[in-house]
């Protein structure tokens, strides 16, 4: 079960935080030379200066693994969620 993500570029999406208010986060693909599986670095969307708030990283199955410290696991299903249903808007 591969994912089959069309998320290649830059995109933005709103998660519900479990403490503190609701927040929009930056979502940026990451390339690895030879690395097939996509990972996906989280920022905050708006600062000036943002917070890296972790990667999603997905293996060859199709599964997900989160990289960080900051998120709760609802907020890392909502995010992989997101990428996983992404679709490129026309």
């Amino acid at each position: 079960m591969a994912t089959l993500s069309n998320l290649k570029s830059e995109a933005k999406a709103f998660i519900k935080r479990k403490t503190g208010p609701d927040e929009v986060i930056r979502i940026l693909p990451e390339t690895a030379p030879g690395n097939a599986s996509p990972r996906y670095v989280l920022y905050t969307a708006f600062d000036e200066n943002p917070d890296c708030l972790g990667k999603i990283l997905f293996d060859e199955k199709g599964y997900w693994i989160y990289d960080g410290e900051i998120l709760s696991v609802e907020e890392q299903e909502q995010i992989a969620r997101f990428i996983i249903n992404y679709v490129e808007p026309l």
